[in-house]
């Protein structure tokens, strides 16, 4: 048996035989200025293989103790090890409790810095959460108005599973609407994915809100919100007003 203070070593000698040169290379053009993450350049399928295997060794942890080794992978800043430590809080939803909220809040403030580790935080672990306790996206609408980017992204992005779903629709339109005319990018294509999930359930109510707010909704948003309607409604939602 593994001891546990061998644990985290042996994850990251088994991430470090698996590194692919072309992963590693490719790895660079995913992320722009002011999106900082490390990477040991190995393929996402492996990446949650391995996870998932890391999981098996450390399942009968008690929840604070996977939690604590979560946050551990987070701080070495290794894109590869915060998708672990995300499998990990995604195999502990059956455990979720309301306080948990404030250790996936400091997550998110404290450890996400791209695209990457934002979406697939919120996407599972802090979507599953919401979904369990619903009374904590008032939460998310604080977030809305964060000065982080990657904090306002979250708000969005944490509801894309849910929405999908045909949940939290007053929601989703209200944190649209704090977001709308937010100028940064990562941002606007948060909140467009968010209204583009939404659409899955609700296309009416989407296609209206995105007619209504056109003349300020960034473009970028607008296309996301409207990539999975009908060729016609795409139009008629491009048209100059």
């Amino acid at each position: 048996m593994i001891m546990k203070n061998e644990l985290l070593p042996q994850l990251r000698q088994t991430l470090q035989e698996n590194i692919d040169l072309k992963t590693l290379e490719s790895s660079s053009k995913f992320f722009k200025e002011g999106e900082r993450a490390q990477v040991y350049g190995v393929k996402t399928g492996i990446v949650n293989k391995i996870g998932k295997e890391f999981y098996e060794q450390v399942k009968s942890f008690s929840k604070s103790e996977i939690f604590e080794i979560a946050e551990e992978l987070l701080r070495s800043n290794y894109m590869e090890e915060a998708f672990i430590a995300f499998i990990l809080s995604e195999a502990l939803e059956k455990q979720y409790e309301p306080s948990d909220f404030k250790i996936f809040e400091y997550w998110v403030n404290t450890y996400i810095n791209n695209w990457a580790t934002c979406d697939t935080l919120c996407n599972h672990t802090i979507g599953n959460f919401i979904m369990m306790f619903p009374e904590y996206i008032h939460e998310l609408k604080k977030w809305a108005r964060s000065e982080n980017r990657w904090v306002k992204r979250a708000s969005a992005v944490t509801l894309i599973i849910p929405a999908r779903k045909g949940l939290f629709l007053k929601d989703v339109l209200e944190i649209a609407d704090i977001l709308l005319e937010d100028k940064d990018d990562m941002v606007q294509k948060g909140y467009g994915w968010m209204l583009k999930a939404a659409s899955e359930a609700y296309q009416q109510e989407i296609y209206e809100y995105v007619l209504s707010q056109r003349s300020v909704m960034p473009r970028t948003s607008l296309r996301y919100a409207i990539e999975k309607m009908p060729k016609e409604l795409k139009t008629e939602a491009m048209r100059k007003v």
